[in-house]
Formats: structure tokens, C-alpha cells, sequence
């Protein structure tokens, strides 16, 4: 038993080592593991790393410029219309943008895998018909669908969750099918008919896990694309209302002052386009890396 679990840590070691190997020697996936860690961290301890109150007002420090100082302290990114700092949150705003991103596509992702799946294993009409779903869905215009949910379960963290998870799962849908169509008529498929076993064993214990490379990538892309949304959202004023603070939330405070207070909405922005960056530097390596032909050229 001891030999085991010896040869599980070392194999686990190798792999890790491998990974940091291959992280190292890919710039673009490199930088981007950095920012995600680095947003990670600032989400995770946002409490603990802002300078000030997040959403108390300082009246006699409205609209000052990035590294204005007074008696309070040094406000790195400046204040807003109500003097309150806006490094402070950006940082705090990271926490609720990282989770709607996170959550929302990881309820996309579920729902889509599952949905192309089915759809791409049974084939037939019943692939026909799912598709058709896909294609009508495609058809709605987003700021219609936006709208009609927010009207049904109003503005709000979980109307924007629930809009970007249930309007994200269909480009999930159509790649997992072209992926599944692909690998059902593979022999190692046929063999696994021939030996007895059950679809559903061969769909999800064969089929799935060649498949589920592609929808890490897509996840982790989705990642990127969700906080853009959510961003865009709250601008428009459909999405997360405050006092929860998003970087969308800031962009949509700042946009009126946008001229005589620049940083205020310059700051979020910037936070939401390295973070969008590191998604999809990322996403790109581990493509890459789950990629074999890819693999075995490097």
C-alpha cells in the first residue's frame, strides 16, 4: 500500500513538473497564467488588500485625480463622484466579476456538453430537432432575450448569471456535437459495441472524456467572454445594480464623467481587458497542450 501511494506522489510530481515545463516555455501561456492568478488572488483577498471602504463617501475628496493624497491616505487610482477610492474597488469589484464569469459558465458548459452529447450520440431526428432548438435560439437577438428575463426575475446578480449561463451553453451544443460526431465511428467505439457494454456507459465513460479537452478550452474562453458581458450588461444598465460593485458596475458610474474624470472609468476598463487577456492566453496554451498534433510538434 505504501509502495502505491509512493508511486501515485511521484507520478503526480512528474506531471507537475511537466506542466510547469511546458508553462515556461510558452510566453503568451505564461503571461496569461499570471494575470489569472494574480485576479484570483485579488478576489480571493480583496477584503484584506483594500486601502479604504469601498462604499463610504468622502465628500471633500470627490473627482480628485490618480495619487491624490490628504490626511485619510494616498488614493492611488483616484475617487469618483462621491469620493470614494477607486483602487479600492476595482479590487473589490473583482470578486463578483470572477464569480459571475466562473459560475455562469460553468452552468453553460454543463448544460451544453450534456446537450451536445445526446444530440451528436443519438443522432437521427433527435439530433435534427436539438439543432433546430440551437438554431432558433441563435435567432434571438441578446438584448431581446436580456431584457425578457429581466423582466421575468428582474435586474440583478442572479438575472445577469441566469441571462449569460442560459444564452452561452449553445456554442458549447455545437461544438461538443461536431466533436462526438466525429469520434462514435472510431474503432475503439465499435469495439466497445461489440464487447456488450451500454450506450450510456460508451457515451459518457468513452465518448465523453474525448471530448471534455474541447470544452475546458471553451470553458476557460467562455471565462473571458462572460465577464465582457457582464461589463457590457451593467453599462447598459441590465445588469448588476449597486451597491454590488463590478467592473461594469464602474464603467456605467463613470461613463457621464467620462470627460472631466477619466480614471474612473479607464481603471475598470483596463481591469476587464488584462483579465479578458490572461483568459484567452490561457485558454490558447491549454488548447495547445491538450492538442497531441500540436503537442508532438513542440
Amino acid at each position: 500500500m505504501t509502495v502505491v501511494i509512493k508511486i501515485n506522489m511521484a507520478s503526480r510530481t512528474r506531471r507537475t513538473q511537466t506542466f510547469f515545463r511546458a508553462l515556461l516555455r510558452s510566453p503568451a501561456g505564461l503571461t496569461g497564467f499570471i494575470i489569472i492568478t494574480l485576479v484570483m488572488l485579488m478576489a480571493v483577498f480583496g477584503p484584506l488588500l483594500v486601502p479604504f471602504d469601498v462604499n463610504e463617501p468622502n465628500l471633500r475628496a470627490r473627482f480628485m485625480e490618480p495619487g491624490f493624497t490628504d490626511s485619510t491616505g494616498t488614493y492611488l487610482f483616484g475617487t469618483d463622484q462621491l469620493g470614494r477610492d477607486i483602487f479600492s474597488r476595482v479590487i473589490d469589484g473583482s470578486r463578483v466579476s470572477v464569480l459571475i464569469g466562473v459560475v455562469a459558465s460553468l452552468i453553460s458548459g454543463t448544460v451544453g456538453v450534456l446537450y451536445g452529447l445526446i444530440a451528436g450520440f443519438v443522432g437521427g431526428w433527435l439530433d435534427s430537432l436539438m439543432m433546430r432548438i440551437v438554431d432558433a435560439l441563435l435567432g434571438i437577438p441578446f438584448i431581446i432575450l436580456v431584457v425578457s428575463i429581466s423582466g421575468i426575475v428582474g435586474a440583478g446578480l442572479t438575472t445577469v448569471i441566469l441571462i449569460l449561463g442560459l444564452t452561452g451553453w449553445v456554442t458549447y451544443a455545437r461544438v461538443i456535437r461536431a466533436e462526438v460526431l466525429k469520434t462514435r465511428n472510431l474503432e475503439y467505439i465499435t469495439a466497445a459495441y461489440a464487447i456488450g457494454q451500454r450506450p450510456v456507459v460508451i457515451m459518457f465513460q468513452h465518448i465523453l472524456r474525448n471530448v471534455i479537452s474541447t470544452a475546458i478550452v471553451l470553458g476557460a474562453t467562455q471565462v473571458g467572454i462572460t465577464i465582457l458581458a457582464e461589463s457590457s450588461l451593467s453599462f447598459l444598465g441590465l445588469g448588476v445594480k449597486p451597491p454590488i460593485i463590478t467592473w461594469g458596475v464602474m464603467l456605467a458610474d463613470g461613463r457621464q464623467y467620462i470627460t472631466s474624470a477619466w480614471w474612473m472609468t479607464t481603471y475598470p476598463g483596463v481591469a476587464t481587458t488584462i483579465t479578458v487577456l490572461g483568459v484567452v492566453f490561457l485558454g490558447d496554451w491549454v488548447r495547445d497542450m491538450l492538442d497531441p498534433k500540436v503537442r508532438g510538434r513542440r
